[in-house]
């Protein structure tokens, strides 16, 4: 089946169904599109649209943008009224002439996002799906997500564009940096989140996890073809990002790195979803602490774990499991609450070759379950932070052990292809 039946298959089994539609440009044909979720952002998505209009005209006339305006049925008057500000901006705005500019309406009375699923998640899906038939049915475009608080640099579609061109692979992540704090209390708050993401995916990487990459929505991109194979994107309202691209990595090559670009995500305070960026800055800043690293040990049960597996597969789920106690015996525990003695002999008599095997493994115990594990070895324990736990992580990766936040952020945002002079 080509890729303009699969995209009409999903649209008739999959489309988010609503009032939505696009307003905007004449309907073209585009090599990607840009899908930016904004809710009540009237003053930064000027700014976010800025920079995509001042991006390389030739790209530019092949880049589709998507802005989905929106809000709950229940959401406050404040953020409803700034989001009738933005739309309309946009149906009067000054940027038409350069971009391919579409927007949807998912704020106006009867086109209004659902209270119980209505949220980031379901506005990525409404955005990318209707963006679909404006996509080349030649090739395989490439659906890009970014937040409408998020700044980008001049060189980004193109860098997009030029590594889908040279890579088999299904997706990608864009390397960020957290926009710059308003206040120094507000940089150490947003250096030290940020500086806890980075050390997640180190010690993945480290360990030998096939999730060793960022889930930051603003910087997802993917092939059209593997948005259509893992059924679009999900409407969850916090975590989207996170369970799409732990999809899109199990459709099994793994998640690509763009390389050219960088994009910056706001650093500010939010209570807009009950983690993340936002809520972790507030969090510092009211006192109520910092985020804390995961401690070296958590990866290096991880790192043994995997490395058992993938040295015993012809080996029983008992001799597994009896192995798996002797390396931690808190591993062991969690196998079995997770019917590992269960699951190991259907995958062996599903998966008969070592590879498929090693995947279909990587497949049951993915990103989630992996976080889950190093929460259950974790217990009860507060993290540590950065100051303690971060100069032993990086020695374990034979990097210099700094102990300042700062030198630290520095050395993992470099291993992380992110360029020390990038602002």
């Amino acid at each position: 089946m080509n890729l303009a039946s699969r995209v009409d298959q999903y649209l008739r089994k999959r489309l988010a169904v609503g009032p939505w539609r696009l307003e905007g440009s004449s309907a073209g044909t585009y090599q990607g599109v840009v899908v930016i979720p904004a809710l009540a952002e009237m003053d930064r998505l000027p700014l976010t649209l800025g920079d995509l209009a001042d991006q390389d005209p030739a790209e530019l006339a092949v880049w589709g943008i998507v802005v989905v305006v929106n809000h709950r049925v229940d959401a406050d008057p404040v953020l409803q009224e700034n989001n009738r500000r933005t739309l309309h901006w946009l149906r009067n705005e000054p940027l038409g002439d350069r971009l391919n500019l579409f927007w949807v309406d998912a704020v106006s009375p009867g086109c209004e996002l659902p209270e119980r699923h209505g949220g980031v998640g379901m506005a990525r899906k409404i955005g990318a799906d209707l963006a679909l038939p404006l996509l080349s049915e030649t090739g395989d475009p490439v659906l890009v997500y970014l937040d409408a608080d998020t700044r980008v640099q001049p060189g980004y579609l193109k860098a997009i564009r030029r590594h889908f061109d040279s890579s088999a692979l299904p997706a990608a992540v864009i390397p960020f940096r957290h926009q710059a704090g308003s206040s120094p209390e507000e940089e150490d708050a947003i250096c030290r989140y940020e500086l806890m993401l980075r050390c997640y995916v180190f010690g993945l990487k480290q360990a030998g996890s096939p999730y060793a990459f960022h889930t930051v929505g603003s910087t997802m991109a993917c092939r059209v073809s593997a948005y259509l194979a893992i059924g679009g994107m999900n409407q969850r309202s916090v975590a989207e990002d996170f369970y799409f691209l732990q999809k899109l990595a199990k459709t099994g090559r793994g998640i690509g790195e763009v390389s050219g670009c960088v994009v910056f995500p706001s650093s500010r305070p939010s209570q807009r979803v009950p983690f993340g960026t936002g809520k972790a800055v507030m969090r510092q800043l009211a006192g109520e602490g910092s985020a804390g690293v995961y401690p070296l040990f958590l990866f290096r049960v991880l790192q043994d774990w995997l490395q058992l597996v993938a040295g015993h597969l012809s080996c029983s789920a008992d001799e597994i499991l009896t192995n798996a106690d002797r390396l931690e015996p808190v591993l062991g525990d969690f196998l079995r609450q997770n019917r590992w003695l269960d699951v190991w002999p259907r995958l062996q008599n599903n998966h008969r070759m070592s590879g498929r095997l090693l995947q279909a493994f990587h497949e049951w115990f993915d990103g989630l379950k992996t976080l889950r594990l190093l929460h259950h070895l974790e217990g009860d324990v507060l993290r540590p932070a950065a100051e303690v736990a971060v100069p032993e992580l990086l020695a374990w990766g034979g990097l210099p052990p700094e102990e300042k936040i700062e030198a630290q952020l520095a050395i993992l945002r470099g291993e992380q292809n992110v360029p020390v002079e990038v602002s």
